[in-house]
């Protein structure tokens, strides 16, 4: 038996929901990408102020400075804030990491409709933390339950997957990356405007974080009111006949070639290296170029508008292994630029070379591996697939920060000799 296809109409408006849901998320989510320099400048300026060392500011970049010198000549001060956001971003990812899979598995055996709600639940708490963060040690809470709860990606994927057929697929998931291209145009520009708007003395972000929290909230109720459960199990089932294959219904369209040990591998690989440069390119243009947040919200945003045009227009079209050929090719291009960059064209040049790797990588990737899960495991093995990922992203920055660091060291050896 296997479940009826649902029809054009119920999925034409599945995946508006999908679409404007997570198109909600995301823009809440990209808000803290160019915030990031100023807002840790402002945590351990404060911690600076206050009496007691013992703060878990104090015992991190403690750590991180014992990280620091574990390098044969000492690095400058001026990293701290770069090492410190690449800490951060790492453990938001590796908790990402360890919860997709039971995020995965749970929306199939109890419905993504479900799961994503539970989702959602944790996401508010994680934002409303943010709003209230006047420390650092909340702020670091907020982080810890986000990346815990964060299943929105994941299971937004799977939705779009249980409401399409093989033929459909790629472009579904095109839908899907478009959503982070319209995010990255809008939310990192909004939450630089937003966070010059100062509401709260104590909190200077509390007005970014305060709309965060509203659109998150929207979000929630709009998923309440309109979504409905897409798990096939939950739909009617059909006869198959004797001689179609299992378990999947239409693989007579497709040669099966690709493992998820492999497209796992693959995802890994690619965002290890792609994460370390995308959290740092705040840092980098601040660093380089003295951005400020608005200007580093503005390149953001032309990334995320010009990767959107690209979804729509050329990736849903593309054969995935096609999409994610032209995304690599693209991204060697940029850090080629990127690593011997003296100028803003040069830098806005690597940055269109960045939104062609955005928006065709990852997309073509999860074409790739929904094809290859049944319907009945579909929701944990793309939880699999994004742990993988996120994985790389944990580490990337990390990568980022002890290559940068070595290549300061390099620098400095040579102006000395």
């Amino acid at each position: 038996m296997t479940s009826k296809p649902v029809s054009a109409v119920q999925r034409k408006k599945i995946l508006k929901v999908i679409f404007i849901s997570l198109l909600l998320d995301l823009i809440s989510f990209t808000f803290i990408l160019p915030l990031f320099p100023r807002l840790l400048e402002f945590y351990r300026n404060l911690e600076a102020t206050q009496i007691s060392s013992d703060s878990v500011l104090n015992r991190i970049l403690l750590g991180l400075n014992t990280y620091k010198r574990s390098f044969s000549r000492p690095i400058s001060d001026r990293y701290d804030v770069v090492l410190l956001g690449g800490a951060l971003g790492s453990l938001f990812s590796l908790l990402q990491a360890i919860a997709s899979p039971f995020i995965g598995t749970l929306s199939d055996r109890h419905g993504r409709r479900t799961a994503l709600l539970w989702s959602m639940a944790g996401n508010v708490l994680s934002v409303a933390l943010w709003v209230a963060a006047t420390d650092f040690r909340t702020f670091l809470a907020s982080r810890v339950v986000g990346g815990l709860s964060e299943g929105n990606v994941q299971l937004a994927t799977a939705m779009a997957a249980d409401v399409s057929d093989e033929t459909q697929r790629g472009s579904t998931m095109a839908l899907v990356g478009a959503c982070f291209s319209i995010a990255f145009t809008f939310g990192p520009a909004l939450g630089a405007a937003l966070a010059n708007v100062e509401t709260v003395v104590a909190n200077p972000f509390a007005t970014a974080a305060a709309f965060s929290l509203l659109l998150i909230l929207v979000e929630t109720i709009y998923l309440y009111l309109n979504l409905p459960e897409t798990l096939p199990s939950s739909r009617p089932s059909e006869p198959s006949s004797k001689s179609a294959p299992k378990p999947y219904p239409s693989e007579n369209l497709h040669y099966r070639t690709n493992s998820h040990v492999l497209l796992n591998a693959t995802h890994f690989t690619f965002i290890l290296f792609f994460s370390g440069m995308e959290f740092s390119f705040p840092f980098m243009t601040y660093e380089l170029f003295a951005y400020t947040s608005s200007q580093s919200g503005r390149l953001l945003g032309f990334i995320g508008l010009l990767a959107s045009i690209l979804q729509g227009g050329v990736t849903r079209r593309l054969p995935p292994l096609r999409a994610i050929q032209l995304g690599v090719i693209s991204c060697a291009i940029s850090f080629a630029l990127l690593g011997r960059l003296t100028t803003e064209a040069g830098l806005w040049i690597a940055a269109s070379l960045l939104a062609i790797t955005t928006s065709t990588v990852v997309t073509g990737l999860n074409t790739l591996s929904s094809f290859e899960a049944a319907e009945s495991e579909r929701g944990g093995k793309l939880g699999n697939h994004r742990s993988w990922g996120q994985v790389g992203r944990a580490l990337g920055p990390l990568l980022f920060y002890a290559t940068t660091a070595t290549q300061d060291l390099d620098g400095a050896t040579m102006k000395e000799s």
